[in-house]
């Protein structure tokens, strides 16, 4: 199938109409003129690789985008694009952070939401789960909310459901993305999950929504956070996230620590998240 290369003026004024800006606030923004710039969007002129990377900084478009922009508009890429494996440095601090981060999961996700890499702590968390969905490349979302995943065991899963599909819905509209729009209309068919408890009011709920797993040996209530790099100037790196989970409460502490002396005590063969990568 021939992919059509979308002219940059047309691609130009796609990025600025979708981040809600007129050809003045962005022309002001890049130290240009509204004249200018709107020759840019109509093909009337062509622009300089200077003015390209000073509009896609102000459009706050990502580094796989500026790149696109570039090669629209006649220009080679500016910034590689290199697999995790090539990114020695960066790998070995991403497993750095997910280890230390033990007990507690950690993953490094890219811009799919699939586990590239993990620190695969508390295999208890999937147990149950299809092996289909166990198997790289393993994505975390469809993991966590799928009716064959963890899904019916996610206590606040009408929350979290919901919680995810914001954040899908924000990704597609900074970026359109065919796997994460197909991803979002896949999750948002997925069942609420029988049994599942309404939401409450008390404990970390008041201030962040926490992951809630029923697990055998008790429920675990989780609250993430992602980490990003700074500065990226590689594509794979600007596209990974760092999703880590803290106990939310006293009780989800103890339980790890009884999943962490059991996982130590039993043989290999366990239900691990497969380090990915």
């Amino acid at each position: 199938m021939i992919v059509q290369q979308l002219p940059f003026g047309v691609l130009l004024r796609r990025w600025r109409v979708s981040r809600r800006m007129t050809q003045v606030e962005l022309a002001l923004a890049a130290d240009s003129s509204t004249r200018h710039l709107s020759c840019l969007e109509t093909g009337r002129s062509q622009p300089s690789r200077e003015m390209i990377l000073r509009l896609a900084e102000h459009l706050e478009v990502s580094l796989r985008d500026r790149n696109s922009l570039l090669l629209a508009a006649g220009f080679a890429p500016a910034f590689p694009e290199r697999s995790l494996a090539e990114l020695a440095s960066a790998r070995l601090a991403i497993d750095q952070v997910l280890q230390a981060h033990k007990p507690y999961p950690a993953f490094a996700l890219d811009r799919h939401w699939n586990v590239v890499l993990s620190n695969s702590a508390l295999p208890q968390l999937y147990e149950g789960c299809s092996s289909d969905l166990l198997r790289p490349p393993i994505n975390a979302v469809r993991l966590t909310l799928h009716p064959l995943g963890m899904g019916p065991r996610i206590l606040n899963f009408i929350e979290w459901r919901a919680h995810t599909i914001t954040v899908l819905r924000q990704q597609t509209e900074a970026r359109a993305d065919p796997m994460i729009e197909t991803l979002l209309r896949e999750v948002m068919a997925y069942p609420a999950a029988a049994g599942v408890a309404p939401a409450t009011s008390d404990g970390p709920q008041r201030y962040a929504t926490p992951l809630q797993i029923a697990t055998r040996l008790g429920t675990v209530s989780f609250l993430s956070t992602t980490t990003i790099f700074g500065t990226p100037t590689d594509v794979t790196l600007s596209e990974l996230a760092l999703e880590m989970l803290f106990p939310a409460d006293e009780l989800t502490a103890a339980i790890v620590k009884s999943m962490t002396d059991e996982d130590t005590q039993q043989p290999p063969g366990n239900v691990h998240l497969p380090k990915a990568g």
